[in-house]
């Protein structure tokens, strides 16, 4: 059985199809023939049972007659046969002793048993008689009905039992059950062989689109052209129709995907350039000065290892925002989200950008919230906001910042945000014309993003709304269960 089942799971989906269909509608032709096969053998069985009631009328002189016929002339010995047995009519009187007396027409004999006898017995107590399956004297099937008689002598007054025994060939009845047999079978073989016919038909007809599927996945995976659609009607809804859309689009995604990739490759190589070049030129001046033996200016020394600094400084930001960025672009993993006091967050930072901007005047108003997130994703992502308002604000000015109810905005007092250059604010690389000569990567907004969509949040940049100018950064996200308070442990006595 299990080979069979192994062998049945290697063949093509067409041949098991097919084959499947095939013992479908066997199984159906099947119970449709026995179940017809059965009915109409039930059907002749009780035409003859009713032409056998019809031939064994009792009451009638002709009856009667052959009655004591066959009483007075007592013989077993049936009459030849004219027609082999069909459409002829066996009968005889079977005593209470067991003696056999046919009718004179009868050209068969019925072979007695133990039901007839039973019949015999119950003769003059209502019994209504029985039909039953038999066998002539020469072992051929006949049916047989058998009915109750009462003789009655009037030379000495006596009554006697017996029973009237009539039947009829089942030769033309097998015959006829025999030919439809046959004629079930072969039109149920016809009709399998047509059924497994139509289902590889439908089978290669219905999997047509599956072999495009394929073929284009194979030539997707030769080629790695992701450009490769399947051609889909607008009007297809069914399951192949869907698997082509799914894979029509996860070919986009990927295609996306890629295109993102190279440019993320092509900005990070520009973005990584301008430093590099730097470093390097800053790095040959030092280089031939030793060389020559002609030092440089002390101040001019200075500058040019503050320059250094600098742009490695500049260097290991990029590095840090292109790995935060090269991370999976989904939802935080459960090891690392945690239930995040936000009001935290942004305290420390705060602290950190107040060193970055001692100049200015930050103001803050915290009150508590509680989200889900990576503690360090977060803190990285407040700090580019509030880092990202420093760096646009003037001299002086001032930058505010609240968080109530789940919502950070920070505002600053800078010159803002042209209208047609906010819908690329949080694009990886993009940076401000303006913004140019100032450091950064133009990745922070990027970072800022990211982190507040893996947490079920939302960020906006919008120009002020009172008219002074400047920006605000809104940062919303959704609350979460406050932690318990930790308790300390008893010390030990």
């Amino acid at each position: 059985m299990n080979r069979l089942v192994r062998r049945y799971r290697s063949l093509p989906i067409r041949a098991r199809l097919s084959l499947l269909v095939a013992a479908a509608v066997a199984f159906a032709v099947a119970a449709v023939s026995v179940t017809c096969w059965f009915i109409v053998q039930e059907r002749l069985y009780e035409q003859l049972d009713d032409d056998l009631k019809k031939a064994t009328v009792l009451q009638g002189p002709q009856r009667v007659d052959e009655i004591r016929s066959a009483l007075n002339n007592c013989t077993d010995t049936p009459r030849e046969s004219m027609d082999g047995g069909f459409g002829e009519t066996f009968s005889q009187v079977v005593r209470e002793d067991g003696t056999v007396c046919l009718f004179p027409s009868s050209s068969g004999r019925i072979e007695v048993t133990s039901s007839d006898r039973d019949v015999i017995a119950s003769a003059g107590d209502g019994s209504t008689g029985l039909h039953r399956d038999g066998t002539d004297q020469d072992g051929a099937e006949v049916r047989v009905l058998t009915l109750p008689l009462v003789i009655n002598d009037p030379s000495t007054l006596t009554s006697s039992k017996a029973a009237v025994l009539v039947a009829v060939p089942l030769k033309g009845t097998e015959k006829t059950l025999n030919d439809l047999a046959l004629i079930l079978l072969l039109v149920s073989g016809v009709g399998v062989l047509g059924a497994a016919a139509a289902g590889l038909a439908v089978a290669r007809a219905g999997l047509r689109p599956v072999d495009e599927l394929t073929e284009a996945v194979e030539e997707v995976a030769r080629t790695e052209d992701l450009g490769i659609r399947i051609p889909v009607g607008d009007d297809a809804e069914d399951e192949v129709a869907r698997l082509s859309r799914s894979f029509n689009s996860m070919t986009s995604a990927l295609a996306s995907s890629r295109d993102l990739q190279q440019q993320l490759i092509a900005d990070a190589g520009h973005e990584l350039r301008t430093p590099l070049t730097s470093l390097r030129t800053n790095i040959e001046l030092l280089t031939r000065s030793e060389e020559t033996g002609r030092p440089l200016p002390a101040g001019d020394r200075k500058a040019l290892l503050a320059s250094v600094k600098a742009q490695m400084t500049e260097l290991a930001a990029l590095i840090g925002d292109l790995q935060e960025l090269s991370r999976p672009d989904t939802a935080p993993h459960e090891g690392r989200a945690q239930i995040v006091a936000w009001q935290d967050v942004v305290e420390s930072a705060l602290r950190r950008v107040r060193l970055r901007g001692p100049e200015l005047t930050i103001t803050a108003d915290v009150r508590p919230w509680y989200v889900r997130a990576e503690p360090s994703a977060l803190e990285r992502a407040v700090v580019n906001v509030l880092d990202n308002a420093v760096k646009f604000s003037p001299e002086g000015g001032t930058v505010e910042v609240r968080l109530a109810d789940g919502v950070l905005t920070v505002r600053d007092h800078g010159p803002g945000i042209a209208a047609d250059e906010l819908p690329h604010v949080f694009d990886r690389f993009w940076r401000s014309p303006t913004a140019r000569a100032l450091p950064g990567s133009g990745l922070g907004l990027s970072i800022v993003a990211r982190t507040v969509q893996q947490a079920g949040g939302t960020v906006t940049l919008t120009r002020a709304e009172d008219g002074a100018g400047g920006t605000t950064a809104t940062v919303r996200l959704p609350g979460a269960p406050v932690p318990p308070p930790e308790v300390p442990e008893p010390e030990a006595p």
